[in-house]
This record gives structure tokens, C-alpha cells and sequence, in this order.
């Protein structure tokens, strides 16, 4: 089972990041990371140690582990993968809440039996998508950045070699393109999904906090999500039940129409826009 990067849907796509150069950890892995640099148009460096490398921050590199983004340097951290199988993201699976779980309960899953298409708008390291495709709905998910489109391509592929994470990865669909431009397209048609769920990045102001590990990295690749007012307004024309935002517990809300409901956890908190009452049977 294989996920193929797709090119932007959108000719103007609004990706303007800095990729990262790519490199791999042994000359058996060279051609297939190789052809990964060609097709983002990054910077080759061949077989190398992220540990040796004092030039960039950080690169994307594949080991036997899969793809990466590290950062360079002695003491840099380890790295940032888009991990299924093992980790946080194995252990909900087979530990979690049910539909308990914050991002259930936003979506509305205590709610309905029906099984729901998700529309995933802004994807990440498809943490949130993985936990909802493993509740048993079908999530489609889109990500505008090249850097973390390949890194999520590597994961699912890998999950869909694992007897256990496979049939939820199969529930799950990626296309690389510009959320907003992707959702604006369609607008005025029939809705792309039943629930449109978004996690903008957004300014970190705090610098007492402790930020994330992949925060740290993707920061200065990807950036803020200016855009996300104009995101909201996209997916408000486009769901058919409802659209949930998760945000920062503290962060505002987005500017735009206030969200009929607030789920607050530790950590975060989902802002809920309801459009219509989710089916009962």
C-alpha cells in the first residue's frame, strides 16, 4: 500500500516554506531518499550524520526507522517522525478513551452511530486523523506542506505494513494541497464532509511555555497560519454538521463567528461550530 505525494491541487497554492536539505543514514536507503529530494526540489546531501552537519538546523533524513525531520548538531534532540505503530499514537489505539476522547467528543461521536466522513484541513503528523479513523470513520486529510506531506506519507505507509495499525490507516486518504483553496473550490456544492476538523498553527507568544519538540522544529519551516480566519470561513461553507477547531486551552478563539461550545482538557480545548444536528441512528 503506498501514498503518493501528490503536486498541490491548487496553482496557487499559498506554500512558499524553506525546505529542508535531505540526506539518509546508509547508501542502501540512497536512491529512495535521493528520489525524495528530487521531488520536492530540495537539496541533496547524500549519505550523512545529522550530528556532524552545523550549516542548516535541521534536515529531513531516512534510516532504517523511516523519514525524519532532525535537527543537525551534537546535542540536537531526537527526531520528529509521523509514528502510528509504536509511541503515543499505538498506545491510544490499543489504551485510548473511546469516544471519551476530547477530539471524539467535539466531533460529536457520543452523539451519532453513523459512520462519518472527517475532513482533516489541516493534518500535521496525523495524530488527531489516526485517533478518529481508529474510532472507525473515514478521514480525509489534507496537508499543504511538502516537508510535512512526506513525513505523514512515510508513516502511513509503514502503519499499513502493520497488522494492527492497517486497517485503520486504510480508512485514511492524504492529499497534499492548500486547505482553504481546496475547500473554497467547492463551495456551494454538496459538502465535502460531514465534519471539518482544523488545528492552525498560531502564534506562540509565551516563551516561559515548553514547546513541543516538532513544534520547535516546524516553526521555522512552515511558519504561523495567518489564514486562519479566512480557514474557518472555508470549512463553515463546506461541512454538512459541523466544524471543530482545536486550539491552545489559552489561545483566542479564531476571529470569525463565536463556536456555540467550548471543550476545554488540560492541554487544549476544541471551539465547536455547529450547522446542523449530527444523525441519531
Amino acid at each position: 500500500m503506498t501514498f503518493p505525494m501528490n503536486q498541490p491541487t491548487d496553482p496557487d497554492s499559498k506554500d512558499t516554506e524553506h525546505l529542508p536539505p535531505v540526506g539518509c543514514s546508509e547508501e542502501g536507503l540512497s536512491e529512495q531518499a535521493k528520489a525524495l529530494a528530487t521531488r520536492l526540489g530540495a537539496p541533496w546531501l547524500g549519505v550523512v550524520s545529522p550530528r556532524h552537519i552545523d550549516d542548516c538546523p535541521a534536515i529531513l533524513w531516512l534510516d532504517d526507522n523511516g523519514l525524519c525531520l532532525q535537527a543537525t548538531g551534537r546535542k540536537a534532540p531526537g527526531p520528529v517522525r509521523a509514528e502510528f505503530v509504536a509511541g503515543k499514537a499505538g498506545y491510544r489505539l490499543a489504551h485510548g478513551g473511546g469516544t471519551g476522547q476530547l477530539i471524539a467528543r467535539a466531533v460529536g461521536l457520543k452523539r451519532t452511530h453513523q459512520t462519518l466522513h472527517i475532513l482533516d484541513a489541516t493534518a500535521g503528523l496525523g495524530q488527531d486523523a489516526f485517533v478518529l479513523a481508529g474510532l472507525g470513520h473515514r478521514v480525509t486529510m489534507l496537508e499543504r506542506s511538502p516537508v510535512i506531506h512526506a513525513l505523514l506519507e512515510d508513516g502511513l505507509a509503514r502503519a499499513a505494513g502493520d497488522e494492527t495499525t492497517a486497517p485503520v490507516v486504510a480508512r485514511m486518504a492524504l492529499i497534499h494541497a492548500d486547505s482553504i483553496s481546496w475547500l473554497q473550490q467547492r463551495a456551494g456544492q454538496e459538502p465535502v464532509a460531514d465534519v471539518i476538523h482544523l488545528d492552525p498553527m498560531f502564534p506562540h507568544r509565551d516563551k516561559s511555555a515548553a514547546v513541543k519538540k516538532e513544534m520547535q522544529l516546524f516553526r521555522p519551516i512552515v511558519g504561523d497560519d495567518p489564514d486562519a480566519a479566512d480557514l474557518l470561513a472555508a470549512a463553515l461553507d463546506c461541512a454538512r454538521y459541523r466544524v471543530v477547531v482545536k486550539r491552545s486551552r489559552r489561545a483566542p478563539a479564531i476571529p470569525g463567528p463565536a463556536p456555540a461550545l467550548k471543550l476545554d482538557g488540560k492541554s487544549s480545548r476544541y471551539d465547536v461550530y455547529p450547522l446542523r444536528a449530527l444523525p441519531s441512528d
